[in-house]
Formats: structure tokens, C-alpha cells, sequence
């Protein structure tokens, strides 16, 4: 781990924030853009899930270079409620929000890895991955 960056997340302003640090470490390791854009907008996902489910957290940024191959690994992080049940919002649709319901669905397939693991009254951490090709 060379370089890692965090935000913390409490409003919304801090979404666009930890959004444009994510842009901005994707053109460092030359993402194309294409790349660039699913990787915010899987940081825009998590950040949002945490402002509005947890309440505050914070999403650090990481630049991963493992078995010869550069990524960019992104790191949810809340001490919220935590998810009861994962399968059930890893399904395409489901949304406890009103919202489209592609959001931890949505993050997993922009990204080539995805983490997920959340605790009752514990908090939640999501660990995702985009290599670059």
C-alpha cells in the first residue's frame, strides 16, 4: 500500500468530495474513462449508502499494486446499524431507500472484486477493487 486517502463522510458535500479524490487517484494509475467513471460512481453508491443509512463513516481511497497488476481499492467503512440480511440487499431492485435499489448490486458489478461485511449495531465495511487492463 504506497498511497491511501480518506474522507470522512457526514454530508453531502463530502460525497463529492471523496467522489473527485476517486477521479482524480483513477487518472494517476491511467484508468481510461470509462474505468474512471464506474469508479465513482461505485464511490458515489457507497459514500451515499453511508450518509444515508449509517449516518456518517468515511471511504478511504487506495492505490493497490499486487502480482504485477495496479489498482484502485475502495474502502467503506460505518459504525451504523449494520445489515441485517446481505443476500437480501446484494438483490437487483431491493431498496430500503425508495431508490433504484442498484446500489451494493451496482458497486459489485462496476468493480472487479467486492467485500462485504456488515455487523448488527456494529457497522459495515465494503472493500472493492478496479484493476487496471
Amino acid at each position: 500500500m504506497e498511497f491511501q486517502s480518506c474522507v470522512k463522510i457526514l454530508n453531502e458535500w463530502d460525497i463529492v468530495a471523496v467522489r473527485q479524490l476517486g477521479r482524480n487517484v483513477a487518472k494517476e494509475l491511467h484508468f481510461g474513462i470509462v474505468d474512471q467513471a464506474r469508479i465513482t460512481t461505485a464511490i458515489s453508491e457507497l459514500a451515499r449508502n453511508i450518509f444515508l443509512y449509517a449516518g456518517q463513516g468515511q471511504v478511504c481511497i487506495e492505490k493497490d499494486f499486487k502480482d504485477g497488476k495496479t489498482g484502485l481499492k475502495i474502502i467503506a467503512k460505518d459504525n451504523g446499524p449494520g445489515i441485517q440480511d446481505i443476500r437480501k440487499v446484494m438483490e437487483d431492485g431491493f431498496s430500503t431507500s425508495g431508490g433504484l435499489g442498484a446500489g451494493l448490486p451496482g458497486v459489485k458489478r462496476l468493480m472487479d472484486e467486492f467485500d462485504i461485511d456488515s455487523k448488527l449495531n456494529e457497522g459495515t465495511t465494503v472493500i472493492t477493487t478496479k484493476w487496471l487492463r
